[in-house]
């Protein structure tokens, strides 16, 4: 029985939202070259990928937060899965701006949180984490509580994993980064050849290049 990260995995390359380009890499908004790039957002697209990920995003918040009273997706990536989870277990929802709205209210976060609120954080994707962490800064400076977060895929880098581990928010994801490479290389979506470019990359992302 193939496991969760897998499968989606397989999910995710059978739709072409993981692209991987060694000789050809894309250039991050952070300014870091990258041979692979991965969008989550192609799975909205598909109706019976998008149910999956909602139903297993569900699934997971269920088994592992218990209690939750409110769901909080991350602008922008995350706002239609954030959404779709919520109304699955009908439950508030509220998404969080990467910065506040420069007219009207000037919201950070659109939606209604109370004090003392339990909320689980959807996420698309998770590279540094900075990005998601400020959304859970945001929550917890509304006087809630953020009992965890789940994203699609993580890279797995240390930055990140550190990161989660000091701010004390558990983070499952529905796949992962060495879960892809394996998968891409069992079904011929790259070449054996590729994986010690892509693993030495992900050591290093910020100082790597291609071709060396």
């Amino acid at each position: 029985m193939k496991t969760l990260e897998r499968l989606f995995a397989e999910k995710l390359l059978k739709i072409k939202a993981i692209k991987i380009q060694p000789n050809n890499p894309f250039t991050w908004a952070s300014g870091w070259k990258s041979p692979i790039y991965c969008d989550n957002r192609k799975t909205l697209s598909y109706p019976s990928l998008r149910n999956f990920v909602k139903i297993e995003i569900t699934r997971l918040i269920l088994e592992r937060f218990g209690q939750v009273d409110a769901i909080a997706g991350v602008a922008t990536g995350a706002i239609p899965q954030g959404a779709l989870v919520a109304d699955a277990l009908n439950l508030p929802f509220v998404y969080v701006r990467a910065t506040p709205k420069d007219h009207g209210l000037e919201n950070l976060i659109e939606g209604e949180l109370r004090p003392g609120m339990k909320v689980v954080v959807v996420e698309d994707l998770i590279s540094t984490g900075g990005s998601s962490l400020k959304a859970v800064q945001a929550i917890r400076r509304d006087g809630c509580e953020v009992i965890g977060m789940i994203a699609a895929f993580t890279y797995s880098f240390d930055v990140s994993v550190k990161a989660f581990k000091e701010a004390k928010v558990p983070l499952v994801t529905l796949t992962n980064y060495a879960a892809v490479l394996d998968t891409a290389l069992r079904t011929d979506y790259i070449a054996e050849g590729d994986i010690k470019t892509l693993e030495r990359w992900r050591e290093d992302p910020a100082n790597w290049e291609p071709g060396k």
